[in-house]
C-alpha cells in the first residue's frame, strides 16, 4: 500500500456503505424472525421459506427508499446550488456596482476640486 494515493473520503463512504447494509440486512433477519415466530403453525422449513422472503421484501423496500432519498438530495443540491450561484452573481454585481460608485464619487470629487 506503501505510495499509493489514498481517497480517505472514498474510503470512508465504502465503509459506511458496507456497515448500513450489514446493518440492514440484520434488521431484515430480525424482522423476519419475530414476524415467523408468530406463525407457530409452520413447518422449519415453511418458516425458513417464509424468513427469507420476508427478509427479502423488507431489504427491498428499505433500498427503494434509500433511492428515493438520494434522488431527493440530488435534487435539493441542485435547487441549493442554482440558489448559490444566483446570490453569488448578485453580490459580485453589488460589489462591482458599489466600486464603481466609489469610483464614481472620487472622480467628482477630484473633477470638482
Amino acid at each position: 500500500m506503501e505510495g499509493l494515493p489514498v481517497d480517505v473520503r472514498a474510503f470512508h463512504n465504502a465503509v459506511e456503505g458496507h456497515l448500513l447494509a450489514a446493518a440492514a440486512h440484520e434488521e431484515a433477519r430480525t424482522a423476519a424472525a419475530r414476524f415467523a415466530a408468530g406463525l407457530d403453525w409452520l413447518t422449519e422449513a415453511q418458516r425458513a421459506q417464509v424468513e427469507r422472503q420476508f427478509a427479502a421484501e423488507h431489504l427491498g423496500l428499505a433500498r427503494a427508499s434509500w433511492q428515493r432519498t438520494a434522488r431527493r438530495g440530488e435534487e435539493l443540491r441542485g435547487e441549493y446550488e442554482g440558489v448559490y450561484r444566483r446570490l453569488r452573481a448578485r453580490l459580485l454585481a453589488g460589489f462591482l456596482l458599489g466600486g464603481a460608485l466609489v469610483v464614481a464619487a472620487d472622480l467628482v470629487v477630484l473633477v470638482s476640486v
